[in-house]
């Protein structure tokens, strides 16, 4: 990582935090841009034997052979778009290392989530890295070890990129819980390294 800053895993992973990423004005900008211009999409995943609607918006974007599957749904990436293309090598250089992929969410207002799980797909290698860039209004981000049950809630807002790396997907389990308070939109952009077959 440039710029060092604190692990804020206490064990068993690491994690980083880079508030600031963007600043303000480009931050909106960016926003407004892949609010508008991606290709969001409503989905549905399997989970305990049933098909279950994504309470978010969502679209996957990267090289040609950067294929996903989770949840029982294989996803072919999209084409960069010039601005992700541009977010990449940003993010690429901050982090040191090549992302193939990302995926974009969309949370609407508080009342969409994401539910609470590892990033541990096979398709992500052993200890990936996962760098994720967050615009619009700021969410709650919480982790909880597997174990020992520890907890670590991270506030993101407008601009921060939070790096996950080393082991943690072994050992934390990560979401983002509705919430009542909020109203207006959030866009996050998780940039991850599909590895072949």
């Amino acid at each position: 990582m440039l710029n060092p800053v604190t692990n804020l895993a206490p064990f068993d992973g690491e994690l980083y935090l880079c508030n600031n990423f963007y600043g303000l004005q480009e931050a909106d900008l960016l926003f407004e841009q892949l609010k508008a211009e991606l290709a969001w999409q409503e989905e549905a995943i399997f989970i305990y034997g049933r098909w279950v609607k994504v309470p978010r918006l969502m679209c996957w974007y990267g090289d040609p052979d950067a294929w996903y599957r989770y949840s029982g749904v294989n996803h072919q990436p999209m084409p960069w778009t010039p601005v992700l293309q541009a977010i990449r090598e940003k993010v690429e250089r901050q982090c040191q290392c090549t992302f193939n992929s990302v995926l974009a969410n969309l949370y609407r207002d508080g009342k969409d989530s994401m539910g609470c799980h590892a990033d541990d797909e096979k398709e992500l290698g052993q200890n990936p890295m996962i760098a994720s860039l967050s615009l619009g209004d700021q969410r709650l981000f919480k982790l909880h070890h597997k174990k020992t049950k520890d907890k670590l809630d991270i506030v993101l807002g407008h601009g921060d990129l939070l790096v996950m790396a080393g082991t943690l997907q072994h050992h934390w389990m990560h979401s983002v819980p509705k919430t009542k308070k909020l109203k207006t939109p959030r866009i996050n952009l998780t940039f991850r390294e599909i590895k072949a077959d």
